[in-house]
């Protein structure tokens, strides 16, 4: 059992919709000024009670229920996120308690591109104990984001995506390429809280604790990057841009995005996009999309999908994947 297939997916989002008409009033200015700048729309935000964990048990949960699997047949769980539950157990402790599941769980920090690097760690995982593995991708940025700050309050959006891997002989992994480069940790950062600046009186009160955004610098490495490890993966799989069936990118910009397609001969047709209902969900991003897309029942057997993303640090990764004919089919549903 040298591959897997993907039996089941799933995605949560909180109820609450914040709209780009309400940010442009908040920030006095044009809401066109605003869904030109980024290409949302609207997105999610926590409300009460509601957290990373939260919002990740509930997409696992319908990952699972598609799949037709119980949480005591899990071997490993993976939790991608930036913004844990709290600092220290991790996160994928609080889900594999909430959830019940029986094997190990351990979380990924790759930022925005932490969920390509859990499948990637989920791949490698299935070679070695072919059983099945549970991987999501949560964050909730509303909560890091200071209240006066226009350039990040009109990205970001919190929600939650899961796929269910399972063993098969197949391998459906046609190429993959992580990477990062450490020279660009200034291009979002929170600088407070860690043991480089624990938590003060004082770190509080200057609002360190928020995160920070150099939005140009972000815009020219996320497009240097991404364009590098898809040209990287397409090259390892042997297949040219405009072969490739569906692209699921990181929904980070609609400006970022169409740049990477423009520089890599991506079809523009291939783009699964949900930019602009949800906003940049981060770690979450790209399972939500795969979720939606699947769910419109828009990709098939025998599809090649293009997963690629970007994160802070800076970090990127891609996997191009055969899908496999009858993925999900027979299952339970979706929830």
């Amino acid at each position: 059992m040298n591959g897997f297939e993907i039996t089941g997916w799933g995605m949560a989002v909180p109820e609450r919709v914040v709209t780009s008409t309400q940010l442009a009033e908040r920030f006095g200015v044009d809401e066109q000024w605003v869904v030109s700048r980024c290409g949302i729309r609207e997105r999610r935000a926590v409300g009460p009670g509601q957290t990373t964990a939260s919002l990740a048990v509930e997409a696992g949960r319908r990952a699972l229920e598609r799949a037709g699997r119980e949480p005591g047949e899990i071997a490993h769980l993976i939790v991608a996120t930036a913004t844990p539950e709290q600092p220290s157990p991790a996160t994928s402790a609080f889900v594999h308690h909430d959830l019940g599941i029986a094997g190990s769980a351990h979380d990924v920090n790759s930022e925005c591109a932490g969920f390509v690097y859990g499948l990637v760690q989920a791949m490698g995982l299935l070679r070695m104990d072919p059983r099945p593995v549970l991987l999501i991708g949560s964050d909730t940025h509303t909560l890091t984001v200071d209240p006066a700050d226009k350039d990040l309050s009109i990205l970001v959006g919190d929600g939650a995506g899961a796929l269910v891997l399972e063993p098969s002989a197949d391998d459906p992994v046609l190429g993959w390429n992580l990477g990062a480069d450490g020279r660009c940790t200034g291009s979002l950062k929170v600088l407070a809280g860690g043991s480089r600046m624990p938590t003060t009186e004082d770190t509080v009160r200057q609002g360190l604790h928020y995160a920070r955004i150099n939005g140009n610098e972000i815009y020219l490495n996320a497009v240097r990057y991404t364009v590098r490890t898809v040209r990287e993966t397409l090259a390892a799989a042997k297949v040219e841009a405009p072969e490739v069936c569906h692209v699921v990118p990181h929904q980070a910009n609609i400006r970022i995005i169409n740049s990477i397609v423009s520089h890599t001969g991506l079809r523009p047709e291939a783009l699964v996009t949900n930019l602009d209902k949800y906003g940049n969900t981060a770690s979450a991003s790209i399972p939500i999309a795969l979720t939606e897309a699947l769910d419109a029942g828009r990709i098939h057997g025998g599809d090649t999908v293009l997963l690629a993303g970007f994160g802070a640090g800076m970090t990127w990764g891609s996997v191009l994947l055969e899908w496999g004919a009858g993925w999900g089919d027979n299952r339970k549903g979706s929830a």
